[in-house]
């Protein structure tokens, strides 16, 4: 099958002038099943079931995960994060990013072909195109079929159900940042806002043609991901390969045909279902090519093919390209065991900054005004300002607590209540008197500690001044 890519004659000009770009041919996949295929459809059902329903979950009468841009705060599973708490969503991008590091190095492009959403999307559009047009023989006649009542409807209802989808995705993807039942209320009384129109119009639009028209245009030519893989890749990296030492020579036939032969065929028959199925429409017996997106259609396809000859399964497998060469090989290897030991790590310091996360925050900001004020009575004051900001989601009730040497005494309200999210910024003097006892500039300590849970309290250093003798 010739590579829909290739500059063909067709695509000269009447002037004899050949174009540097050929027009693009749609890439027709046919189905097949098999134990790969079957992984797959299980992954990307979950991706899409996950990306679905996780806005209509609910925690503690809230939406579970809810990034809430205007109140700068993201609430996921009845953790509320703000933005001094950006150090969790950098943490969270890193290990994302070594996590993609690691199984590229064991398994390739393997993101790509099994939970990319480009993938999952695509996935769902061709199941809807299949149920209503047929496998790829039927669509293929399809499109070189005149239009009739029966092409019309079908291609229509499909567009319809396309765009339905599509349309879901952007709902969702709002409702991610916008609670999403009062979203979906107010679709029926024409309330929505104007950004919020924006994005699920954007992410329509964007959906239905990626995943409707776009397709492997996406995987080929947009995505970074196909371009620096390779940096990852090593001779012992698992990927889909055909075996040309079994493989070749070609030949098609029966059996027969091939024990008259002189010189024996190999086991590859040239069926070409290994191109059919193949969602970016590439030949993988011609070797690695980064167009793979590791999605094993091929392989599910060749194995169903080599049960039908009788010949041992494995033609196209995932294997590495020194096991092809007959050279040791070893899927475990240093570079491997290097980004796993790494994202290990990541993800236990990650874990465990979470799990102690206190859901409180205190700043001291000392009066950099003057060092310190002496009063009418003679007392020596330092005056501070104490920034407390409750980061739960429920009403709590605090005390204000100092630490410090004899003699230092706070004159503030000592207790308080916040709502979830609300920030107060308390003043406080803390002061002594120098006819009572001497106190020498020195270290102090505010804590603010809840009262209806005990554990929960956060302590701050601040310095107090003292004039010198």
């Amino acid at each position: 099958m010739s590579d829909p890519r290739r500059i063909e004659v067709n695509d000269a000009s009447p002037d004899g002038a050949v174009s540097l770009y050929s027009k693009r041919k749609r890439i027709q996949v046919k189905s097949i099943a098999g134990r790969f295929q079957t992984i797959r459809n299980i992954t990307i059902l979950g991706t899409m079931g996950l990306y679905l329903l996780l806005p209509w979950v609910r925690w503690d009468g809230q939406q579970a995960v809810l990034f809430d841009l205007p109140g700068r705060q993201f609430r996921i599973f009845g953790l509320t994060f703000w933005p001094q708490d950006f150090l969790f969503l950098s943490w969270t991008l890193i290990i994302a990013a070594f996590a993609l590091f690691f199984f590229t190095v064991l398994a390739g492009r393997v993101y790509c072909g099994y939970v990319c959403p480009q993938t999952t999307w695509t996935r769902f559009f061709q199941w809807i195109e299949h149920w209503l047009e047929g496998d790829r023989h039927s669509r293929m006649k399809m499109d070189e079929a005149p239009w009739s009542a029966s092409k019309i409807l079908r291609r229509g209802t499909k567009h319809v159900l396309w765009l339905a989808l599509a349309f879901l995705t952007g709902l969702t993807f709002v409702g991610y940042f916008s609670p999403i039942t009062d979203l979906t209320t107010r679709i029926f009384s024409l309330g929505w806002g104007g950004w919020e129109m924006f994005w699920v119009g954007f992410f329509t639009v964007a959906t239905y043609g990626n995943a409707g028209f776009m397709r492997e245009q996406v995987c080929l030519y947009m995505c970074p991901y196909a371009r620096f893989q390779s940096v990852m890749f090593d001779r012992n990296t698992l990927i889909v390969s055909y075996d040309e030492e079994r493989g070749e020579p070609r030949g098609k036939g029966a059996k027969k045909k091939q024990a008259e032969n002189a010189n024996p065929l190999g086991d590859c028959i040239d069926c070409g279902l290994c191109v059919q199925v193949c969602p970016t429409g590439i030949d993988i017996r011609d070797g690695l090519q980064y167009e793979c997106i590791t999605c094993a259609a091929c392989i599910d396809a060749c194995d169903d093919v080599m049960d039908h000859i009788g010949k041992p399964r494995g033609l196209v497998r995932y294997t590495t390209e020194n096991a092809l060469e007959h050279k040791p090989s070893s899927v475990v290897r240093p570079r491997l065991i290097g980004y796993g030991a790494a994202l290990l790590v990541m993800a236990t310091l990650f874990m465990a900054s979470l799990y102690g996360r206190v859901p409180l925050q205190v700043d001291v900001i000392r009066d950099r005004n003057q060092l310190y004020r002496t009063t009418s009575t003679g007392e020596i004051e330092n005056i501070y300002r104490v920034v407390v900001l409750n980061k739960g989601q429920d009403a709590e009730r605090y005390e204000l607590l100092l630490e410090a040497p004899q003699g230092l005494s706070m004159v503030t309200s000592k207790q308080f209540t916040l709502e979830g999210g609300q920030t107060l910024n308390l003043p406080v003097t803390v002061s002594y008197d120098p006819y009572e006892i001497e106190v020498p500039s020195s270290t102090i300590w505010f804590t603010v500690r809840s009262l209806d849970d005990p554990d929960l309290e956060k302590r701050h250093e601040s310095r107090f001044i003292a004039p010198g003798r």
